[in-house]
């Protein structure tokens, strides 16, 4: 009878501790781009197909890909599990900077993320379809996506971050294939103020739109960050900021997005209690 009752104890403490996220890789066809893009799906634990999830879109940053966040951090299928929540890392190119490109049609990374890839995971994924259960966000160039993406579609996004995002695009003039996405900074001087964060801020959406960012206090776009957090408070514009040690790194991102995460899962449920 004991021997039985081990064997019994044992079967269920596998069975629960066999539980864990499970990792999707997909593609998604682009019709804007006309071609298939690599994605990452973090469905967590509890996924079974009858109960829906809310999501969080996690962009990486330049010269990265899709794989980027799940192989640098790979916990992030224990924050799913501990969230109960699906985690969608897509792919903005190596440099697309997840805007529609004015100068080049090959780049259409904005309609991309915020249409087509949240269409797709909508329709092959059970989540809750409300704006209130989904959030995007990013680090570096995906942290500027984060926010740019957040506030030009905040009717589909509840809520947006950023880590260690390039807020000023400005900052970087002459870096990372910025001119080839948006133009010169002469004849298209224009293009470098509306696809700034910094100055897309001034038109904060009607829809209310929960937003958090954070920088290292050694990253190199440390002082573009403290001037949206202060041009924010003047505005008076709700948000979290976050400044803690760290520089332009995997192991700093690797723990902000832990905090993330959290802020994230946090206004999933205020939606739970409306």
């Amino acid at each position: 009878m004991i021997k039985r009752f081990h064997l019994l104890f044992l079967v269920a403490a596998i069975t629960l501790f066999s539980r864990a996220a499970t990792v999707d890789t997909v593609d998604i066809y682009s019709n804007v781009m006309h071609k298939d893009i690599k994605c990452v799906v973090i469905r967590p634990d509890s996924y079974d197909g009858n109960r829906h999830y809310p999501v969080v879109y996690l962009l990486h940053g330049y010269s990265g890909n899709f794989s980027n966040w799940i192989t640098k951090v790979p916990e992030l299928k224990e924050e799913a599990d501990e969230w109960q929540l699906m985690i969608v890392c897509p792919d903005g190119n190596y440099s697309g900077w997840y805007i529609d490109s004015p100068v080049d049609p090959a780049f259409q990374y904005e309609t991309y993320i915020g249409k087509e890839v949240p269409a797709y995971i909508d329709t092959h994924y059970n989540t809750i379809k409300d704006r209130r259960a989904r959030a995007i966000a990013g680090l570096s160039m995906g942290g500027h996506g984060g926010l740019f993406i957040g506030l030009r579609h905040a009717d589909f996004f509840g809520a947006c971050g950023s880590m260690s995002g390039v807020v000023d695009l400005n900052f970087t003039k002459n870096k990372y294939d910025l001119i080839k996405r948006i133009g010169d900074t002469v004849k298209y001087a224009g293009n470098w103020k509306k696809y700034s964060v910094i100055n897309m801020i001034d038109n904060y959406p009607k829809d209310s739109l929960a937003i958090i960012f954070d920088c290292g206090n050694d990253d190199p776009f440390a002082a573009i960050n403290r001037e949206l957090h202060q041009k924010m408070l003047k505005l008076n514009i709700p948000h979290d900021y976050i400044e803690r040690p760290g520089g332009h790194s995997w192991p700093y991102w690797s723990n902000a997005v832990k905090y993330q995460l959290l802020f994230f899962k946090t206004y999933f449920d205020k939606m739970k209690e409306e």
